[in-house]
């Protein structure tokens, strides 16, 4: 009888311990508490990935997933991704790049954002912090210092922001269609810009200024005061306009004649009074024609300081056949443009025929001269560069085969050395 007892003992004890495992991951982590509400799944500090509203949906797990043992990207709802649901990123197609200064910065992909330091991890770019992770492509990243940051969701134009450095990202408005191909900055913690939307609360409202009629993309305040449009009221011609009071006036300070269409424009504004204007003209045979045009004084007086005429494209915007003294980019079609100051500014070239497509070429002089930078880069994808003043910049070239590469500069673009190589998925808050 006491053998017996014994034994139905043993298998009771069995069976508790069977129980108690059940509740537990198959990893043997312990069991994650569901949150009776979505909202309580935002977490806070140690650079953890937050939740936006329009995340919340994925909340019931439906969508979510674990990591794969293969490393690849894992999808995870949108939601926070913590504890046992941590999802691997790998940075495969870099879409944003914003630097705090030149050893740190941001960038951002198909539904994260990462911020390196090095003076943390000894390399510049050598180590990544996933800080978040939700739906949606990040199309542009505003830095005003390394505490307070905004991020652009591409179609959505949802914004989200950080005041910390990146350990909390959360959704605080949308920018208006009207101006989500605007270039996003902030002059203080509250006022900001794109295209000719403005915020003043941070951007959770925005508001419209006004813009010339007849305007070929978008315009560019610098301020509330201050902004610039290009218009092109009758074919073949093409006017800058300056405003200096908030769009209420608006005066044509520089008028081209252009034998082609034009089809795009980018306007960068850095200081008051100083305006870096590219004008994109036609497309054929993978060339793309385009002009690069400066002013330092309000319009008053230009520098031509590129001409890329193109056979497939046809002539350069605002610039005749004849004028063949104008500095020509390296590539057949224009990459990503950025102004640093008055006298600086950067521009990438690509041709996609080329073994090394990407090339990069510089100006200090306020565009009076032309550098064209001697080495090539990989990449049939994504170029993105960013300087953190005259002298510190890095460059990211993605590509649909290999892992994005990233170089850095120290001479203002003369020479760039390889960095990082994006080749590993990175775990976030690793």
């Amino acid at each position: 009888m006491k053998k017996k007892t014994s034994v139905w003992v043993l298998l009771l004890a069995v069976a508790i311990v069977a129980a108690g495992c059940e509740t537990g991951s198959k990893t043997g982590q312990p069991a994650q508490n569901k949150p009776k509400d979505s909202a309580s799944a935002q977490v806070k500090g140690s650079g953890a990935a937050v939740a936006t509203p329009e995340q919340q949906t994925a909340s019931d797990g439906k969508n979510s997933t674990t990591p794969s043992s293969t490393g690849k990207p894992v999808e995870t709802g949108g939601q926070a991704s913590t504890g046992a649901n941590i999802a691997k990123v790998r940075m495969d197609n870099i879409t944003a790049l914003r630097l705090i200064d030149g050893r740190s910065g941001w960038i951002g992909g198909n539904g994260w954002i990462a911020r390196t330091d090095a003076a943390a991890s000894g390399s510049v770019g050598s180590a990544w912090n996933v800080q978040y992770q939700g739906q949606g492509t990040v199309q542009q990243i505003f830095a005003l210092n390394g505490e307070q940051a905004w991020a652009v969701m591409e179609d959505s134009g949802s914004l989200l922001a950080t005041s910390d450095g990146g350990k909390r990202w959360e959704a605080v408005g949308t920018v208006p269609k009207q101006g989500q191909a605007g270039f996003l900055h902030f002059v203080s913690s509250k006022e900001g810009f794109s295209g000719n939307q403005y915020t003043k609360d941070g951007g959770q409202n925005w508001s419209s200024l006004p813009v010339p009629g007849h305007t070929v993309g978008q315009p560019y305040y610098h301020d509330r005061q201050n902004g610039w449009a290009v218009a092109q009221k009758t074919e073949g011609s093409i006017q800058i306009l300056h405003t200096v009071n908030g769009g209420q006036n608006w005066t044509t300070v520089m008028s081209r004649t252009t034998e082609g269409p034009l089809n795009g424009v980018t306007i960068r504004s850095v200081e008051r009074g100083n305006a870096w204007i590219e004008l994109v003209g036609d497309t054929g045979m993978n060339q793309t024609s385009y002009s690069l045009w400066h002013t330092a004084d309000r319009g008053q007086s230009w520098d031509i300081v590129l001409a890329n005429s193109t056979a497939g494209g046809g002539p350069a915007p605002g610039v005749s056949q004849q004028d063949n003294q104008v500095p020509k980019n390296g590539g057949t079609a224009p990459g990503m443009l950025y102004a640093v100051n008055s006298s600086t500014a950067l521009m990438g070239g690509y041709c996609a025929p080329c073994d090394k497509p990407n090339t990069i070429g510089w100006t200090h002089d306020g565009g009076k001269t032309w550098n064209n930078g001697k080495q090539g880069f990989d990449g049939y994808g994504n170029q993105q560069i960013g300087m953190a003043n005259a002298k510190e910049g890095w460059a990211i070239f993605s590509d649909s085969e290999k892992a994005p590469i990233m170089y850095t500069t120290s001479d203002g673009g003369q020479h760039w050395t390889q960095s990082h190589v994006f080749d590993k998925p990175v775990t976030p808050n690793s």
